[in-house]
């Protein structure tokens, strides 16, 4: 028997990137969710990937959509991303948003912005596996936001705590 948090806490292991997903919905509102399964799938054509929990409130809103935009954040939107991760409403109040592909909301100061159709929906277990087409993308010099063992962080961190280990450890030795 597989211990459950065991097992998430062995895949926060594995560092991501932390993404918005937004689209409009059918009614023309717009939506938007916090997610850090945002993957590439294919080069030719341009296919990525994500995925949404079966039980999130915000399901409906992806599943009935043509179109969705995902946005890699930088490394100094936490705030952005916690706002999205909520299941609140009020997301897109005070942000500045322009319209990208059938509508959905495009957010400012993304380190990478991927406009998609939605192409395909999967079953995957306790979440759907939605592929985009990417039609159009956007990226900046801006260092992406990470989401490492539960928290976030920022890969010049990491590659700092990395140097640090290493210079502690040179120095215990000599």
């Amino acid at each position: 028997m597989i211990d459950a948090r065991g097992f998430r806490n062995a895949l926060g292991r594995f560092a991501t990137g932390v993404a918005i997903v937004t689209t409009r919905t059918t009614d023309g509102e717009p939506w938007g969710v916090t997610v850090n399964s945002f993957s590439s799938v294919s080069l030719e054509p341009r296919l990525v990937l994500w995925s949404l929990a079966k039980k999130s409130y915000s399901l409906e809103a992806f599943r009935n959509t043509g179109s969705f935009v995902i946005h890699v954040l930088a490394s100094d939107q936490e705030d952005v991303s916690n706002r999205f991760a909520r299941g609140a409403d009020g997301k897109f109040n005070g942000i500045s948003c322009t319209d990208g592909i059938e509508g959905a909301p495009v957010l400012p100061g993304c380190a990478a912005v991927f406009q998609c159709r939605n192409a395909q929906q999967y079953d995957g277990g306790d979440h759907i596996i939605f592929i985009g087409e990417v039609h159009h993308f956007d990226t900046s010099d801006r260092e992406s936001l990470l989401f490492y063992k539960g928290s976030y962080t920022r890969a010049a961190n990491s590659l700092n705590d990395l140097a640090n280990l290493i210079r502690s450890e040179y120095i215990a030795a000599a």
